[in-house]
C-alpha cells in the first residue's frame, strides 16, 4: 500500500471539539456502568474476599490505563487498541487486537442492554401486580428461560439499530450529564452507606470467616476485570479530542484513578453491611440492592439508583454500537477488514451495514445466553455474557501492552508527550530506549489473568478462541481474495501518516520534534 496510506489516511475528517472534561466524561459514561454490571456477580464468587478480587483486578487495569494515556497520546487516532496493535506488532496481530474488540462490543451491546432492564426491573413489580421477572419463566423440556427479560433486551437492542441507522447518537454533552448524574449518586450512596450503615466487624467477619475457594476468588478475580473495561472510549474519540498530548494522559489517569476509588468502596461497603449470598437474583441490579438497604435514604435512593443505572448502562450499550462504527472504518481503512462494512446508507449517511450486522450479532448472543445454560435465571445469561466480556477486554489489553513494548523499539522516533511511569534507559542499534518496567509487569500479569480466565470459565475458554480463529479465517480469506498478504504487514508511509495526524492535532512542539528525529535517522542511515 506505501504512500496510498497516508493519502488514504484522513485525520481531519473527525472535528476536534472534545475538551478535557468532555473526554474525560466519554470515558466515565462508558466505564462508570461498570460497577453497575460487575458488583453482583463479582460478590457471589469471590464472597468475602470480594474487596480483595477488585483491588487486584483494578491494580493490572491501572497498568492498563497508563499504557493507554502513553499511546493515545502518542497515536492521537481513532482505532484505539486495534492501531496501537497495528503499529506495534503488524498487520495479522491488528486482526486478533481487533477481534478481541469486536467481540467486547458485541458483548457491550448484549450484556449492558441486559443489565439496563434488569435495573429497570427493579419497578416491575408495581408494573404487574406483585410479580418479580423471575415469574416469567418459559419451561421447555430442561430449558427455564426468563422470556420477558428477553424479549426486553432483544427490543432493547432493536431500538439501539433503529436509533443509530437514522444518525441519532448519544452526544459528548448528554454523556456529560449523566455522568455528573452518576458520580453524584454513587458518591450519596456511598458516603451514606459507610456512615449509616457500614460495619466494619461485619467486613473483617466476612475477610476471615466467608473466604472463597482459591477456584471460586481466580474465577471472582478473572470477572472483576469487567469493572474496569472501557479505556478505549478515550482513544476512540482520541481523533475528535483537542490538544490531545495534553488532554489524554490526565483525562486517562483521572479515569483509572475515580472509577478504581468507586469501585472498591463499592465492594467494601458492600462487604460490609450485605452478605454476598444476598446478590443472588440481583445480578441484574446489585447496587440498588446496596441502595435499598441504606437507612432514611433507601426508599428513595433505591428506585433512584436503579433508573439512573438503567439509564447509564443502556448509554454504555449504546456506546458499543457507536465503538463498532470507528473500529472497523479503522480496520478497513488499513485493509484489516472489507470495506463493505464501512459503506455508508445513501439517505442517512451513517454506517448501516456495521450497525445492523454487530447489533444483530449481539442479538444472536442474547439468546444464546438465555436459552443455552438450561437453567431459569437472567443471572445465567449474565454469567455467559460477563465470561465472553472479560475474556475479550484481557486478551486485547494484553496485545497493546506487548505493542506499547514493541513500539518503544521500533518506532522512538513518534514523540511521546507522555510515559509511563518507571523506565530504563538502555541503548538499542545506536540509540538510546526509554525500556518500560511497567509495561512488563502488565503483560506478565495480563498474562496471568488470561490464563486464570481460560481455566475457570468454561463459555470463554471455548468460545472466545472460537471467535478469534473465526475471524481469522475470515480475513485470511480476505487478504488472498485481495492478493495481499496473510501472515506478512503490508509496507506503509508511517511517517506520513504521523505528520498528517500531528498537524491535525495541532500538536507543533511534537511534529518539530518528530521531524528533527526522523533527520537524525536518516542522516545516520537507519
Amino acid at each position: 500500500m506505501g504512500k496510498d496510506t497516508a493519502a488514504a489516511f484522513a485525520p481531519s475528517e473527525l472535528r476536534r471539539d472534545i475538551s478535557v472534561w468532555g473526554s474525560y466524561m466519554w470515558g466515565y459514561a462508558d466505564i462508570g456502568a461498570d460497577i453497575y454490571t460487575a458488583l453482583g456477580i463479582v460478590a457471589l464468587a469471590a464472597l468475602g474476599l470480594t474487596p480483595l478480587a477488585f483491588l487486584l483486578a483494578g491494580s493490572v487495569y491501572a497498568l492498563v490505563g497508563l499504557c493507554y494515556a502513553e499511546l493515545a497520546a502518542a497515536y492521537p487516532v481513532a482505532g484505539g487498541g486495534q492501531y496501537f496493535t497495528l503499529r506495534g506488532l503488524g498487520d495479522a496481530f491488528s486482526l486478533l487486537g481487533g477481534s478481541a474488540l469486536l467481540l467486547d462490543y458485541i458483548i457491550d451491546i448484549s450484556l449492558f442492554t441486559l443489565i439496563a432492564f434488569g435495573y429497570l426491573n427493579y419497578f416491575l413489580p408495581f408494573l404487574t401486580f406483585g410479580h418479580g421477572i423471575q415469574d416469567f419463566v418459559f419451561y421447555l423440556g430442561p430449558l427455564h428461560v426468563q422470556w420477558l427479560w428477553m424479549v426486553e433486551t432483544l427490543a432493547g437492542i432493536a431500538l439501539l439499530i433503529w436509533l443509530n441507522y437514522l444518525g441519532i447518537h448519544i452526544s459528548s454533552l448528554l454523556n456529560e450529564i449523566l455522568g455528573v448524574v452518576t458520580m453524584a449518586v454513587q458518591s450519596i450512596i456511598v458516603v451514606a452507606g459507610f456512615v449509616l450503615v457500614w460495619r466494619p466487624e461485619m467486613l473483617v467477619h466476612q475477610l476471615v470467616f466467608n473466604p472463597p475457594t482459591l477456584g471460586q476468588f481466580a474465577f471472582g478475580t478473572s470477572l472483576a476485570i469487567i469493572s474496569f473495561v472501557g479505556l478505549e472510549s478515550i482513544s476512540q474519540v482520541a481523533q475528535e479530542t483537542r490538544r490531545p498530548a495534553t488532554i489524554i494522559p490526565r483525562t486517562t489517569i483521572g479515569l483509572v484513578l475515580s472509577v478504581l476509588i468507586f469501585a472498591l468502596s463499592f465492594s467494601v461497603l458492600a462487604t460490609g453491611m450485605i452478605d454476598p449470598s444476598a446478590f443472588k437474583g440481583h445480578e441484574g441490579d446489585p447496587v440498588a440492592l446496596v441502595a435499598a438497604r441504606i437507612p432514611l435514604i433507601g426508599a428513595v435512593a433505591a428506585p433512584l439508583t436503579a433508573l439512573v443505572g438503567g439509564i447509564v448502562v443502556y448509554l454504555s450499550a449504546n456506546s458499543g454500537v457507536v465503538s463498532v462504527s470507528r473500529l472497523t472504518y479503522s480496520m478497513s481503512q488499513f485493509q484489516i477488514l472489507p470495506a463493505w462494512f464501512n459503506r455508508v446508507h445513501p439517505r442517512y449517511q451513517t454506517p448501516a451495514r456495521t450497525i445492523v450486522v454487530f447489533s444483530l450479532a449481539a442479538m444472536a448472543v442474547t439468546i444464546f445466553a438465555f436459552v443455552f445454560p438450561g437453567k431459569a435465571g437472567g443471572n445465567a445469561a449474565i454469567d455467559i455474557l460477563a465470561d465472553l466480556y472479560a475474556f475479550g477486554a484481557t486478551y486485547g489489553y494484553l496485545l497493546v501492552l506487548i505493542s506499547l513494548l514493541v513500539l518503544r523499539f521500533r518506532d522512538p522516533y513518534t514523540p511521546r508527550p507522555y510515559r509511563m511511569p518507571l523506565n530504563v534507559r538502555i541503548r538499542f542499534r545506536g540509540r538510546q530506549i526509554w525500556f518500560p518496567i511497567l509495561a512488563v509487569v502488565g503483560i506478565i500479569a495480563m498474562l496471568f489473568f488470561l490464563i486464570m480466565l481460560v481455566a475457570t470459565h468454561a463459555y470463554a475458554r471455548v468460545a472466545g478462541p472460537l471467535w478469534v480463529v473465526g475471524a481469522f479465517l475470515f480475513y485470511m480469506l480476505y487478504r488472498r481474495r485481495r492478493r495481499l498478504p496473510v501472515l506478512r504487514t503490508i509496507p506503509r508511509d508511517w511517517d506520513s501518516v504521523t505528520r498528517q495526524v500531528l498537524m491535525s492535532a495541532e500538536e507543533w512542539k511534537s511534529l518539530e520534534e518528530f521531524e528533527a528525529a526522523i533527520a537524525e535517522r536518516n542522516a545516520a542511515g537507519r
